[in-house]
């Protein structure tokens, strides 16, 4: 029997058959479907259309009719009563056309109201109809009238045609009426023959049912009509031009086709079913797949077959393969020490037999060097000062015993554990994501303050350091670098740290640096003068560092404010990190930073400051979709016995930042005191920005 690899071929052979199979099925049958319902509606449209013309025929063609009365009523005739009694009762056989018929002259008199051909009372007309005639009157225009409604025999149309005298003034109206179920307009025959599946339905733009499949739905409304009401809303909503010109709607249940007549203002309907319109092929594409079917299933048959033949010397390979590495076999041939027959020293199966026995030396020899590597690595953990997390997807992946002491829990208690067990709350952990996204969107890394709660439920601060194990990507595993800062962070709320430190930046402020730089400078000067030196080669005197931020002013004038903001605390974040271990740093105004290492000779200081340059120059800051190119210009000075106060110091220090910018910026100039006038009193120049 073959192995499970090939079973699984064989199965994806199956199945892609099948799909195949089934998938050109569907297209077909679709494409069928889609074809056959287009023809529907196609069909379906042309039938509205042309009932919608023959309708409007029918209109045109009374008009004409009524045209031909209103050529034979002349001023003398609509002047004698008699006479045209006489003219419309057996002078003018196409009166006998309309149902009634009506003459009035122009200052509204009626004339003659005949109704099947008998006169009657001017009283007895129809409200209706005396405001068709008075609106023909004024306009001087023939119309069609709106329905005419009374009980469905009495339905009418009423059509109107003005009389007009040689100067083409209005005379008088004549007026003909046709009865809605008349031959002449809507005859019932119309709308026959009737089928369950499918209604043809005529009715006004106000909804007014006029035919019908099912002679009691006249004078209905079409919004009780299944299939019609939400395509006739849609109809009305859209304006549609009452243009003759037919639209079809497809709908899960119905096909509905609608054409309009623009005289009468009327829209012929066709309502169809469309299931049991489609059930016939319906029919015939069930047919069509069992035909599919039965020959998908001959197909996997004969390409399961062939597999199986295929794959025997892959089988016995796999059986030679389980022998040589040990594992048990439920069912051993005879010949199972030999390879598959047919194999030759250059055969497929046999180079697979080479990289197998391959395979189990190189196995070995990395799960002895990944041995090692795991005890090296565990061994950093477990002596790293500062506590070292490894994050994946939201889990704590590795965790050093430091950052489980601070924490309070034990390397198997956070382990595994979401991330979020390490937060007060939802919310905290919600806002420290956003931030950490912010700042590797803009930096490329995360540096910055967290409040993470202790098993015990103390919250504990920490300064973490973030970097994506590959380069600006958190999501495919971060490490973390905790260093607690509890005490710090206590102090920070004192009021002696808000006197002392940059409230932006966190650094030390120009007060409290320059006490601290007098401080320094007064305890060297305690001790005993070391002899005369070259400036810089005194061991152990430090250096004074004076950084000016190049082109700063590019990212507060086009990202703003708060971008500059952002890059400030960023550098001091940077500045801080690279000298706490060193000397410190404070921010001495603006983009201006400076400092101090003590007990560092010149060569050792220029080292640092041009470490410090290139970290800045590196970072590539991006706000609002753009990035910025910053530098940073610095100025070394070395504390000798020339330079014996704070302004001193920073006047050097500047003048050699102000050399740094002359120089082409983002570079390290050093100057000595003896090179240039310093006196205890004298005032800081400022180069340029």
């Amino acid at each position: 029997m073959p192995g499970a690899l090939v079973l699984r071929l064989m199965l994806v052979a199956a199945l892609a058959v099948a799909l195949s199979g089934a998938v050109s099925a569907w297209l077909v049958a679709r494409a069928s479907g889609q074809e056959a319902l287009s023809r529907m509606v196609s069909q379906q449209n042309d039938e509205v259309e042309v009932v919608a013309r023959l309708l409007a025929s029918k209109i045109e063609q009374s008009q004409k009719v009524l045209r031909t009365v209103a050529a034979g009523i002349t001023p003398a005739v609509l002047d004698s009563p008699s006479s045209l009694e006489w003219l419309l009762q057996q002078g003018l056989p196409a009166v006998q056309f309309f149902d009634t018929m009506q003459v009035a002259r122009s200052n509204g008199d009626l004339r003659l109201n005949l109704r099947g051909g008998r006169l009657e009372k001017a009283s007895d007309l129809d409200p209706a109809e005396r405001d068709a005639l008075r609106r023909t009157l004024m306009d001087g225009k023939p119309l069609v009238s709106e329905l005419i409604a009374g009980r469905t025999s009495e339905a009418r149309v009423m059509f109107t045609m003005p009389l007009h005298r040689d100067d083409g003034t209005v005379l008088g109206v004549v007026a003909g009426g046709l009865r809605l179920q008349s031959q002449s307009l809507l005859p019932p025959s119309m709308a026959l023959p009737a089928r369950e599946d499918s209604k043809l339905i005529v009715f006004t733009r106000d909804g007014t049912i006029l035919s019908h499949s099912d002679p009691a739905r006249i004078m209905g409304k079409a919004q009780d009509e299944a299939g019609l009401a939400p395509v006739y809303t849609r109809w009305l909503e859209e304006a549609h031009p009452m243009a003759g010109r037919g639209v079809t709607q497809v709908q899960s249940d119905h096909i509905v086709s609608m054409a309009g007549m623009p005289l009468p203002q009327w829209i012929v309907a066709r309502v169809s079913a469309s299931q049991a319109l489609l059930a016939p092929l319906r029919g015939a594409q069930r047919k069509a797949w069992w035909l599919a079917a039965t020959s998908m299933a001959l197909c996997v048959v004969l390409a399961v077959a062939l597999m199986g033949w295929m794959a025997r010397p892959l089988a016995q390979l796999r059986y030679k393969a389980r022998h040589l590495l040990g594992a048990p076999s439920d069912e051993e041939p005879p010949d199972a020490m030999d390879w598959p027959r047919g194999i030759g020293s250059g055969g497929e199966v046999s180079e697979l037999v080479r990289v197998f026995e391959a395979l189990v030396v190189q196995r070995a020899e990395q799960q002895l060097r990944q041995d090692t590597l795991d005890g090296q690595f565990q061994a950093v953990l477990n002596s790293a000062s500062v506590g070292i997390v490894i994050s994946r997807a939201g889990a704590l992946d590795v965790v050093s015993r430091a950052a489980c002491m601070m924490l309070g829990y034990t390397p198997q208690e956070l382990q595994g554990r979401p991330a979020r067990c390490l937060y007060a709350s939802d919310a905290d952990y919600r806002q420290v994501g956003e931030r950490v996204r912010s700042e590797v969107a803009a930096h490329g890394a995360f540096d910055g303050d967290i409040c993470f709660m202790r098993k015990d439920g103390a919250p504990v601060w920490a300064r973490v350091q973030g970097q994506g194990v590959r380069q600006g990507d958190i999501h495919g595993g971060t490490v973390w670098i905790l260093e607690d800062i509890t005490a710090t962070r206590e102090a920070q709320v004192q009021q002696s740290w808000e006197r002392t430190h940059d409230a932006l930046t966190q650094l030390l402020n120009r007060r409290a640096f320059d006490e601290k730089l007098g401080q320094l400078l007064a305890e060297r000067f305690a001790r005993a003068p070391v002899a005369d030196l070259p400036a810089g080669e005194a061991p152990g005197d430090g250096v004074v560092l004076f950084l000016d931020l190049d082109h700063f002013t590019v990212v507060n004038d086009i990202a703003g404010h708060d971008a500059g903001d952002d890059v400030l605390r960023h550098v001091a974040r940077l500045l801080a990190s690279q000298v706490r271990q060193i000397g410190w740093a404070a921010r001495l105004g603006g983009d201006e930073f400076a400092v101090v290492l003590p007990g560092f000779a010149l060569a050792r200081g220029q080292a640092v400051a041009e470490q410090l340059r290139v970290a800045v120059q590196a970072w590539e800051p991006a706000y609002h979709g753009r990035s910025f190119n910053l530098g940073v210009s610095i100025g070394l000075v070395v504390l000798d016995a020339t330079l014996q106060d704070v302004p001193s110091v920073l006047y050097a220090a500047d003048m050699a930042c102000y050399d740094a910018k002359r120089a082409g910026r983002n570079r390290v100039e050093t100057r000595h005191a003896r090179d240039a006038s310093v006196t205890s009193s004298g005032r800081m120049a400022l180069g340029p920005v």
